[in-house]
């Protein structure tokens, strides 16, 4: 440890500065700046060093985070990424978009802010790139064993990167038009500009990773040809089927799932030509769901210039600090303003939507009523029904599964009664030799986990094609507590 005394000097945590909003809602670039070099080596000597470091036990990946912040803190920063890249493969996604459980775990976050950990992540993958310390890792040889990775989001790219690297040819098949899943076309450009993914994906080129874009598995080629084309299959499709809210004047034009509007603006930042765009421009938007992706929809409202903006939650407002039922060193449920919220917009909590209101088959309004709990069950409360103006309405009440039909049926691929993919210690299916990763198998969940079971199923492929493996495998399924290896 550089300073043992760092977390007694600095007890301030600063965080990343963020570009002034009247600036930043006026375009698609990322809403952080660069920490100042000395405010960071001062953030990352904050580390205590502990004996029992629990901020890894907050992160899927064990993350060897005092190391790096030492690192930091003495200012080499080569050494910081290889130690950074030892456990993830993508640090540039998770130091922009992972919500950092790490930082709940904190020791320092017993009776103090805790360490800037997810900044110092961040500042290392950046310099990395910046300097060109970040190079392709190709194979020493080629053991002819094939693998078709399905799913060219973060858990997909995770696994293809760790089997390519250790010789297996990998061909990553994604059926939009470009390659990265919910990173290219779900995450909008201010949270993270898609030069992160291109280089990355450049980098994976040059390891000897393929990409098959605009290919859909099941349809235009099906999942038994796949099956009998590689030795092995990857499933890692995400959680991509949305909840919907089936109450009356559901149909009404206006009415949209989140995560098609996010989609339409990111093709459009990219430069693609959308026809009949969903654009707030001048309308009165109402997002229900209060999490990551309503966010995203509230930022992009903004840099669309919309009349209004109002987020709807249907339970309590969260606490501003961690509630006793959930102690250090579990992650807690809390109110936070994200970059978007900062931007303007107003937040209504325990608002049951009860109607989407209309004229002529167009949505004019919502009905909402406050939410009261009955028997556990929340409920909109009788007469205190009211009705706001609304143009446009996203849904963004999370995914309910993998669209798992089509792989059910050609492969016999075992559904649980949840809709996730069922998989075994090992991560493999009851198909032989087809594999599960990510959300398909363990539900909606953070792009921290969806790498670290990528890298985690990546090592139980290797080991069903070489009776070995030197790869590591940071977590089991979620659905069983056998270890993959």
């Amino acid at each position: 440890m550089a300073d043992p005394r760092g977390f007694l000097k600095v007890r301030e945590r600063q965080t990343q500065p963020r570009r002034p909003v009247p600036v930043r809602i006026m375009d698609w670039k990322e809403v952080y700046e660069a920490q100042e070099k000395g405010v960071l080596a001062a953030q990352a000597g904050r580390c205590m060093d502990c004996g029992v470091p629990f901020c890894h036990q907050g992160c899927p990946l064990g993350n060897l985070i005092p190391e790096w912040n030492d690192l930091v803190r003495r200012d080499k920063g080569e050494e910081a990424i290889e130690r950074l890249h030892a456990t993830n493969n993508f640090p540039e996604f998770t130091g922009r978009l992972c919500p950092a459980p790490c930082e709940s775990s904190c020791v320092l976050g017993i009776n103090q802010p805790a360490v800037t950990i997810k900044q110092v992540e961040v500042s290392i993958i950046d310099e990395a790139w910046g300097n060109d310390w970040v190079k392709p890792l190709p194979p020493a040889r080629l053991t002819g064993r094939t693998v078709a990775v399905v799913g060219s989001g973060p858990a997909g790219l995770a696994a293809a990167q760790q089997l390519t690297r250790v010789g297996h040819t990998v061909a990553v098949y994604e059926r939009d038009d470009r390659i990265g899943g919910l990173l290219r076309y779900g995450i909008p450009d201010f949270k993270m500009e898609k030069e992160q993914l291109d280089r990355r994906l450049e980098q994976m080129r040059a390891e000897g990773t393929r990409f098959r874009a605009g290919v859909e598995v099941g349809r235009d080629v099906s999942w038994e040809q796949l099956r009998r084309r590689y030795d092995t299959v990857v499933v890692a499709t995400g959680a991509t089927v949305p909840r919907d809210l089936p109450i009356p004047g559901r149909e009404l034009s206006g009415v949209h799932f989140a995560m098609d509007y996010l989609v339409q603006a990111n093709r459009v930042v990219a430069g693609d030509s959308v026809e009949e765009q969903i654009d707030a421009r001048g309308k009165h938007v109402v997002i229900l769901g209060g999490g990551d992706t309503g966010a995203d929809c509230l930022g992009t409202a903004h840099r669309q210039q919309a009349a209004s903006v109002t987020t709807l939650a249907i339970g309590q407002q969260p606490p501003s600090e961690r509630p006793g039922h959930q102690p250090w060193p579990m992650f807690p449920t809390l109110f936070e303003v994200a970059s978007a919220h900062e931007e303007g917009g107003e937040r209504t909590y325990l608002a049951s939507t009860v109607e989407f209101v209309g004229k002529d088959g167009v949505l004019t309004g919502l009905k909402i009523a406050e939410t009261e709990y009955v028997d556990g069950k929340r409920l909109p409360k009788a007469g205190t029904e009211r009705e706001i103006p609304a143009d446009l309405v996203f849904l963004s009440l999370g995914f309910t599964g993998p669209e798992a039909a089509s792989i059910n049926e050609q492969l016999d691929a075992e559904v649980a009664g949840n809709g996730n993919l069922v998989r075994d210690g090992y991560y493999m299916t009851n198909t032989d030799g087809v594999f599960v990763a990510g959300d398909a198998g363990r539900g909606q969940s953070l792009i921290v986990w969806a790498i670290a079971e990528g890298r985690a199923c990546a090592a139980a492929v290797d080991k069903y094609l070489s009776g070995a493996t030197t790869l590591p495998a940071p977590v089991a399924p979620s659905d069983v507590s056998i270890a993959p290896l």
